[in-house]
């Protein structure tokens, strides 16, 4: 079926969104497990002309299917209102040019999200997308060869690193031990994981930050092991759909700068209060199309020097 709304699927895809890894590509399909009401259903998306050809798989009625589609891809959003915000502001307005039809990749499971926030901080996009699909397919629950994003319960009882593993288990060798965090090339970031997982499980329950003010969100993050400014608004923003969110590292405030303050120093924080204040209900979709359209343009290459 045919979802007449515009995007660009490969871009928003790739893009580097801390929600997930890209779905796996099959041919010129994209496809992936997907929970709708805790059931199991196979995502088959595919690009056609301008907007999702979408095909799916499970005992989930086509209503609770779309509707999932479209939250994951923030269908929803009015891209061309987004694109008119953009052109009213010089300084965005070659935006729309270089980044048309991306959208939010938003995360179907927001505890995904959580640990590929962590994952990805000062990290590379292919490295954890890696380490969050290993983590996937060594305690997700298999679906026609697709696998789910394993649980908070499952994660905080993995082994953190072979060391832990070889003491725990009968296992003769640590070479011989693969079932730990570690082993999915997070490093340091295995602690952090697991103590989230063991948060989310004994003491604070994540399906209540939607519920929250940005500003409560904000702050209930902040209180997950490993997690700084940027990487709560990245979860904020990418697992919970809070579109205030302007996740501001150091490339974001280079960006920032170059467009808002000719070239000046300024904090990360001042940025990403800069990017809130300016944008507001936008910042989010601002902060996506700025660090793509840097990329894509060669402002990033100029950045760098």
């Amino acid at each position: 079926m045919i979802i007449r709304k515009p995007i660009d699927l490969e871009l928003t895809q790739i893009s580097g969104q801390t929600s997930q890894p890209p779905w796996k590509q099959v041919e010129d399909s994209f496809k992936q497990v997907v929970l709708v009401d805790g059931k199991p259903a196979i995502f088959d998306v595919k690009q056609s002309g301008e907007f999702i050809d979408f095909n799916f798989t499970g005992d989930v009625s086509k209503k609770e299917a779309v509707s999932k589609l479209k939250y994951i891809y923030d269908l929803d959003f009015d891209l061309d209102k987004f694109y008119k915000f953009l052109r009213n502001h010089a300084e965005l307005a070659e935006m729309s040019e270089f980044c048309n039809g991306l959208r939010l990749f938003l995360a179907p499971n927001p505890f995904e999200c959580v640990i590929s926030s962590i994952c990805s901080a000062n990290n590379s996009i292919k490295r954890w997308t890696k380490s969050a699909n290993d983590i996937k397919e060594k305690w997700g629950d298999e679906y026609e060869g697709f696998y789910t994003f394993p649980s908070a319960n499952t994660l905080k009882n993995v082994f953190l690193d072979d060391e832990e593993e070889f003491k725990m288990t009968n296992i003769d060798d640590t070479f011989k031990c693969k079932n730990n965090l570690k082993e999915c090339g997070v490093g340091y970031r295995a602690q952090y994981m697991r103590n989230a997982s063991e948060l989310f499980t004994l003491e604070m329950d994540l399906s209540e930050i939607s519920k929250m003010s940005y500003d409560e969100a904000f702050e209930s993050i902040l209180k997950v092991p490993g997690v700084g400014p940027k990487v709560a608004d990245c979860i904020l923003l990418y697992g919970f759909n809070f579109k205030e969110a302007f996740p501001s590292d150091v490339w974001i405030k280079r960006i920032v700068s170059y467009l808002y303050f000719d070239g000046k120093d300024i904090s990360v924080p001042k940025v990403r209060e800069f990017g809130m204040e300016e944008f507001g209900d936008n910042a989010g979709y601002v902060q996506l199309y700025m660090f793509h359209y840097a990329r894509r343009s060669g402002l990033m290459n100029k950045l760098k020097k």
